[in-house]
């Protein structure tokens, strides 16, 4: 659950009843700060001098607003749209490609008109018709560690298990889903789970939950009926990593003593990087450890436009070996969509 330093109410959350239900929950706490503001002054009220702490303080900040604008962005290739509920997010990894995306000080935001933004996905269901439409509900979040005191996603799941064109996904670094077991999902809401090896999370994906606690929170909700998964990234390819992976898909293997009700879904991403991203992380984490030397990777262009470094096709292709045999061995009732 996220604990924030300090709490920035924007123009209008108040108006609604989830921006009044969170200003007196958090007033009732100690030792955190907060604030009224117009929009264009959030950044005011988050301290920090250099990136390294902005940084810092950012993290520590929520931000409750209006989504004003309900166009929604696309999400392709994963859904038809990105579902705005939450942007930011409590975690500070390392490796994380929003590290380059949400600014000098990268907030988490909460929207308090999930009506409206419910509304505007009705209407674009409707005008999808008779297709199904799929929507992402964290492209730029991780919406979890806020479901506690928003409860916008167990909004969300009820609505969109009453849609029969419709279906909801997101993927999640933590473990608070007790208010999403007995929800009306219907099977129509997908949730996985990002997960790598404790040695990557000690490492790198500081303030989340551990791989133990992931991999329970995602069977506890196999036995609910919903359909779940694994996203396995960034798959580091460093000493010992083969026997680490094996005991961390041993212990998914383990969580999932019933067969589930839908395939287990694995998604296997190797670390990748940009230059940019590389010299922003080297800014916010000066001491970092993360494997980015080009000389020890290939350069490809991206579907985007922009370059990134990946690992020689040789290691590639050793990687795919290892995880298309493990997880055959492991889980033949399973959704492999790739390998990369």
């Amino acid at each position: 659950m996220f604990i924030p330093k300090r709490v920035i109410f924007e123009k209008g959350a108040l108006d609604y009843p989830l921006g009044t239900e969170l200003y007196n929950y958090f007033n009732e706490q100690s030792g955190i700060e907060l604030f009224q503001v117009a929009t264009n002054q959030v950044k005011r009220q988050i301290p920090g001098d250099e990136l390294h702490k902005q940084y810092q303080h950012g993290k520590q900040t929520l931000v409750v607003g209006v989504k004003k604008s309900l166009k929604f962005q696309s999400c392709k290739p994963s859904a038809h749209y990105q579902l705005p509920l939450v942007s930011g997010c409590m975690g500070q990894c390392e490796y994380c490609y929003l590290n380059t995306q949400l600014g000098d000080k990268p907030f988490v935001r909460v929207h308090v008109n999930i009506d409206d933004i419910l509304k505007q996905a009705a209407h674009y269901i409707h005008e999808r018709l008779p297709e199904i439409t799929l929507f992402e509900g964290a492209a730029t979040s991780d919406p979890l560690p806020v479901e506690p005191y928003t409860h916008s996603l167990a909004k969300c799941i009820t609505f969109f298990g009453q849609e029969e064109h419709a279906r909801f996904r997101f993927v999640s670094k933590y473990n608070d889903i007790k208010g999403l077991l007995d929800l009306p999902h219907h099977g129509h809401t997908e949730i996985r789970f990002s997960l790598n090896t404790p040695t990557i999370i000690n490492a790198y994906e500081h303030h989340t939950a551990s791989a133990k606690l992931r991999i329970k929170a995602c069977s506890d909700l196999a036995a609910k009926g919903y359909p779940v998964g694994f996203i396995l990234a960034p798959v580091f390819l460093y000493p010992n990593w083969e026997e680490e992976y094996h005991q961390l898909l041993l212990e998914i293997k383990e969580a999932f003593p019933v067969k589930p009700l839908y395939p287990i879904i694995f998604e296997v991403i190797s670390h990748r990087y940009t230059l940019r991203a590389k010299n922003r992380i080297n800014e916010i984490f000066p001491e970092n450890t993360l494997p980015m030397v080009e000389d020890e990777r290939q350069f490809k262009y991206g579907q985007f436009g922009y370059g990134k470094y990946i690992y020689p096709k040789d290691q590639l292709a050793a990687m795919k070996t290892f995880f298309t045999k493990e997880l055959d061995a492991l889980f033949p009732y399973k959704d492999l969509k790739y390998i990369i």
